[in-house]
């Protein structure tokens, strides 16, 4: 019972760390690109390991199977001799040794055609993995790129949204009013100072004062005007 607790927290913990890592690869993908990159590189190492290995057995299997089938002519050759000079008890033994390489061979042929299909199909994987790799690569500068472009715009929308000119046009407001005030008082005393009853006397004396002026400029051009006519007259 206290093992399936110790086995449950032990999961609980792996969950802990696996968020955990997920969290870290988010923030920064470039490590997560790099741990598949990694685990594919070994992937591919491994593998590349067991390609040898394969290729290596197919090669032996074929260098053994020429050595059987060449060590089979020699065979042959050797019987054709023993059944011509009636050599009965070699021929014999030669007949054995031929059935036991034809069957040996055959084996090797087999073994052969196996060898090639594991090592072509190994060799396929193996190239697969190769261009796997690339093109995780190319994705990961791809995306980092993309990434990188994107965190910079987001920065300048927040900058942009940061630069609010609400109070720079709450304050031209203002002024404007101010200058719509003062220009609306000067307008007002204007008007109060034409409508002002001292402003109006004054206005009308100095117009009074001109018409006095002006009957008293008349008088004299007229007595002036009589003086000469009589001045003739005389």
């Amino acid at each position: 019972m206290s093992s399936g607790i110790f086995a449950r927290l032990g999961n609980l913990w792996k969950g802990f760390v696996s968020l955990w890592i997920s969290d870290i690869e988010k923030e920064h993908p470039e490590i997560a690109y790099e741990n598949a990159l990694n685990a594919m590189i070994e992937k591919y190492s491994q593998l590349k390991k067991a390609t040898a290995a394969i290729i290596r057995r197919r090669e032996d299997v074929t260098g053994r199977l020429a050595d059987k089938t060449k060590e089979l002519a020699q065979v042959e050759a050797e019987l054709a001799t023993a059944v011509e000079i009636n050599q009965d008890d070699l021929g014999v033994i030669l007949v054995q040794k031929k059935n036991s390489l034809d069957a040996e061979i055959a084996e090797l042929k087999e073994d052969t055609s196996v060898a090639d299909k594991d090592a072509t199909s190994a060799k396929n994987a193996l190239l697969m993995v190769q261009s796997e790799i690339k093109k995780l690569q190319a994705e990961k500068e791809s995306m980092l790129a993309k990434m990188a472009s994107a965190q910079v715009r987001v920065r300048i929308n927040e900058q942009l949204d940061g630069l609010s000119v609400d109070a720079e046009i709450k304050a031209l407001d203002n002024v404007r009013t101010h200058i719509k005030n003062t220009i609306a008082e000067a307008k007002l005393n204007d008007e109060l100072r034409s409508n002002d009853i001292d402003q109006r006397l004054a206005s009308l004396r100095q117009q009074s004062g001109d018409v006095t002026a002006k009957q008293q400029l008349a008088q004299l051009k007229a007595a002036s005007a009589a003086k000469k006519a009589g001045t003739k007259t005389m």
